[in-house]
């Protein structure tokens, strides 16, 4: 059951009892009735346009705006009706005949028409107050001015906490789905982790033993084994999680998201849990950076050099090493290839993260692989 369901029948029976009300009034000044029969019918046409107005309401499909002019051109006819049943005086010791039964119509127009249809009712009653005791000839007092004002503070808060309550249902559902997808999905990761993952794995791991024409298919497995599990671990498509990862977006992004893709069969990515977040640019060209680092794995280094990407979110800075099982970097190799006018290293990886702000480290000996360890600092937030 929404909220709406209750708020309509709070307002059904306000009124309900506006209509005792009424009749209570009209009982207890009925001497200053000129014509008692049309106060009379006049109680009796709110009556039924109570249960009417109930019946529809109930239905939201039945809350359209043509209705709603139907009810208050009722509850307004309601309230002239006061100049055919009373006299004068009668408006010296109560208000009109619908005079807070008419309140129900504008708060249903606050729900439907929101804060400005509150405002525009409220000042349409007060208008309509005026006119009656223009025409009636009677004394117009500070009540006047005291029942709009109610009227519109009344008609602004019922349309802005309807607003948001509308608003927070909303949210509500949105997260009751996305909590249905999340346990969707870790039963379906399951399943593949169970099934359709190890039997890739297994692939992979004979076909290495085996060598030839089922090394190429173990390492097709592979692939298709480190891409299963990105998806399971991303998310089945965007319904779980939909990261700001556009080009030229102004919030932060996931770094995560952007390193996940340069998995491979030989090159692993480890990341925290929770999101690792770094300003739009900052986070591209870190990305570039590790990117660089494992082309040069790929171009340099024996075929089936394995790496591994290390994320490590700290409080001021994110660290990223790229380490690999290659032959290492020979002494003096990279002082060479910058006196040559090659500057792959110096500026693909160290040059983008220096621009950053941060620091890159490199240590590699002989026949112990190569370590990139790149620290960018954290902005002020």
């Amino acid at each position: 059951m929404g909220f709406d369901v209750p708020l309509w029948r709070t307002f059904a029976l306000y009124r309900a009892i506006t209509l005792v009300h009424a009749l209570v009034l009209v009982a207890q000044h009925h001497e200053y009735l000129e014509r008692t029969w049309v106060a009379w019918l006049t109680l009796v046409v709110m009556a039924v346009w109570t249960v009417v107005a109930h019946q529809v309401y109930a239905v939201p499909s039945r809350r359209t705006s043509r209705f709603l002019c139907a009810d208050l051109l009722v509850s307004f006819g309601c309230l002239f009706a006061t100049a055919l049943a009373a006299s004068p005086f009668y408006l010296t010791q109560a208000p009109p005949l619908s005079a807070y039964w008419f309140a129900g119509a504008a708060l249903a127009a606050s729900v439907i028409w929101g804060r400005r249809g509150a405002a525009t009712v409220a000042i349409a009653y007060g208008i309509a107050d005026l006119t009656l005791r223009v025409i009636m000839e009677a004394a117009i007092t500070g009540a006047t001015a005291r029942g709009v004002v109610l009227l519109l503070l009344t008609g602004l808060a019922v349309g802005y906490m309807a607003r948001v309550a509308e608003q927070a249902e909303e949210r509500f559902a949105q997260a009751v789905t996305l909590e249905a997808r999340i346990r969707e999905r870790e039963q379906l990761a399951r399943s593949i982790h169970d099934s359709v993952l190890q039997v890739l794995a297994l692939v992979r791991r004979r076909g290495d033993e085996i060598g030839g024409e089922a090394a190429e298919l173990g390492r097709m497995a592979g692939e298709q084994e480190v891409r299963l599990r990105s998806l399971v671990a991303d998310g089945l498509g965007a319904t779980v999680a939909v990261p700001n990862t556009a080009a030229g977006s102004a919030g932060p992004l996931d770094l995560r998201d952007l390193l996940r893709p340069l998995e491979t069969v030989r090159v692993t990515v480890a990341a925290p849990a929770t999101r690792v977040e770094l300003p739009d640019r900052a986070a591209r060209e870190l990305t570039a950076a590790v990117a660089a680092a494992l082309d040069n794995v790929e171009r340099h280094c024996p075929e089936g050099t394995r790496a591994w990407v290390l994320v490590e979110d700290e409080p001021d800075a994110v660290v990223v090493t790229v380490r690999d099982d290659g032959p290492g970097i020979p002494p003096n190799r990279l002082e060479r290839a910058r006196a040559e006018g090659r500057l792959g290293v110096d500026q693909s990886i160290l040059g983008r993260v220096r621009d950053l702000g941060g620091s890159t480290e490199i240590h590699s000996d002989p026949g112990e692989g190569t370590e990139f360890e790149m620290r960018v600092p954290r902005p002020d937030v």
